[in-house]
């Protein structure tokens, strides 16, 4: 095989991983929603949170577009065969989503006939299925998911699809597997603890930031065991693996494991990201005046997620395997784009820099003046 064309699918794959690992860090949004009337003891205090979290959901919105078009484009065969067949569960995902910026929107606007506080369950719902079930998806890199392909299909001019689920649920069996809802769950409250840690940076509120270092720890407790359960199990299991000479899916004892130790660039981005989210959690416990946890926490959520979607999709490593038929196991190798497709796609990722610069720019300018009660007093446009 061409060595551009293998380079471009790992630079790919790169990629996808990356708008992967920043939207797992943008669900601070929806941790910090589902905490809306946990955290929020009065309505003023709930509109500091809706108002904190309601300036960042644009980012988190559009990473997750983003996420699915840089898939299609880059590996359309992952595209069609998960979005089309697992369509119950993005369907849900996506459904949530657009009930939460739908949330945000409307429920301060004159004639809401549904009222102020339906809006506000809807943007809890946003941050307990989004987190959960995104994180049950990716879960299925690790453990499966029931689809069968067969290319052959193309020359079927009644009916020219290449894949199809392989049972009637359609995504909703991922939570057949427990471990799928371990995930889910690490994420979700991982979630929450990106959300906390955002509203100490983001609002100046003595009473309502203390709730939320308290909080930190009545969440801290499920993330790690749910986390630590998860990683446990997948560098124990046995991984699917790509017989380089033939192609063929095979199963390997310990593959996770042998892949971070034959990639220890990507060991070390795991421990540093994992020592980068316990820093900012610990220090915003103890420190009664530390606001920065946010940062370091999410900076360790990026590397980590990076490190472990790398770790199943490079290496000979099938990253969307089949429950259903071993050998139609998607790799990245398998269901990329054409060499044209990818290359030409290449020279555009040359502006994500600048993309990423912008979003930097109007990050700081949107919280220049820090949430308070008396900054809202003078905004003009409030959530």
């Amino acid at each position: 095989m061409d060595s551009t064309y293998i380079f471009l699918q790992h630079y790919w794959w790169f990629l996808v991983s990356l708008l992967g690992a920043l939207l797992v860090f943008l669900l601070f949004v929806q941790g910090g929603n589902s905490l809306l009337f946990c955290l929020g003891r009065t309505e003023e205090e709930r509109t500091m949170l809706v108002n904190s979290t309601g300036r960042k959901w644009e980012f988190t919105f559009t990473t997750l577009v983003t996420f699915g078009g840089a898939f299609f484009a880059s590996f359309p065969l992952f595209y069609s065969t998960s979005f089309g067949g697992a369509y119950w569960l993005w369907m849900i995902i996506l459904f949530s989503f657009v009930l939460q910026a739908v949330s945000y929107e409307f429920q301060s606007k004159l004639g809401n006939w549904l009222g102020k506080r339906t809006y506000q369950y809807f943007l809890i719902l946003n941050g307990v299925v989004g987190p959960l079930l995104l994180g049950a998806a990716v879960a299925t890199f690790f453990t499966g998911s029931n689809f069968v392909v067969s290319k052959a299909n193309l020359t079927d001019e009644m009916m020219p699809v290449i894949s199809h689920w392989a049972n009637g649920w359609h995504g909703l069996d991922a939570f057949a597997n427990p471990w799928n809802l371990v995930l889910g769950l690490a994420v979700f409250f991982l979630a929450r603890l990106l959300g906390n840690l955002y509203f100490i940076n983001n609002i100046r509120h003595d009473e309502l930031v203390s709730r939320c270092r308290r909080q930190l720890i009545t969440d801290a407790v499920p993330f790690l065991i749910f986390f630590l359960a998860f990683v446990v199990y997948v560098l124990v299991k046995d991984g699917f693996a790509v017989d380089a000479e033939t192609g063929q899916i095979v199963m390997e004892p310990y593959k996770y494991l042998n892949n971070l130790l034959a990639m220890p660039y990507l060991l070390v981005l795991f421990l540093v990201g994992v020592l980068g989210v316990l820093f900012g959690l610990i220090k915003s416990i103890f420190c009664k005046t530390y606001t920065a946890g946010i940062w370091f926490a999410g900076i360790g959520t990026v590397l980590t997620v990076l490190a472990l979607l790398l770790t199943v999709g490079y290496n000979n490593t099938a990253y969307y395997p089949s429950a259903a038929d071993l050998q139609s196991s998607l790799t990245i190798s398998n269901s990329c784009s054409s060499l044209f497709t990818l290359k030409t796609m290449a020279y555009v990722s040359i502006l994500v820099p600048f993309v990423l610069a912008y979003i930097i720019y109007a990050w700081r300018a949107i919280d220049r003046k820090p949430i308070s009660m008396e900054e809202l007093k003078e905004e003009e446009h409030l959530y």
